[in-house]
């Protein structure tokens, strides 16, 4: 596997994206992947030498057909990259998450007070003074 310079260069192209999303489903011929992206054979052909020099996609010969597959070890690799910065994402929305609560809380009791005001319950009944 190359650099982490050419796996972000190799996965900023969208349509190297898609290649990607397809094989994550399962390994395809070429002739799939052409016909599912919607390009040219020598247009996918050439995306799939970037990924491979990228190291995201293995090759390999059945009969007459390739068959790419993903080599899921740059992922993991770039998921380990990107999990600081996902730590820190939970950490804003669960800060989020409670400053919704508080204020769901502290809502919720102004309304149950003004209700409690507005309608008391008297278990022997309504009472009338003469």
């Amino acid at each position: 596997m190359s650099d982490d310079a050419s796996l972000w260069s190799a996965l900023a192209d969208p349509h190297r994206r898609a290649i990607v999303a397809l094989l994550l489903e399962r390994p395809r011929p070429v002739g799939e992947i052409v016909e599912a992206c919607g390009l040219s054979q020598p247009s996918t052909s050439k995306h799939l030498k970037v990924l491979r020099e990228a190291g995201l996609v293995r090759v390999r010969q059945d009969a007459q057909r390739r068959v790419y597959a993903l080599d899921p070890a740059p992922i993991a690799q770039l998921d380990a990259w990107l999990a600081p910065y996902r730590a820190l994402w939970n950490r804003s929305l669960d800060a989020l998450g409670r400053r919704l609560d508080e204020t769901s809380d502290e809502t919720s009791g102004k309304a149950s007070d003004k209700a409690s005001d507005e309608t008391s319950y008297d278990p022997k009944g309504p009472t009338t003074k003469d």
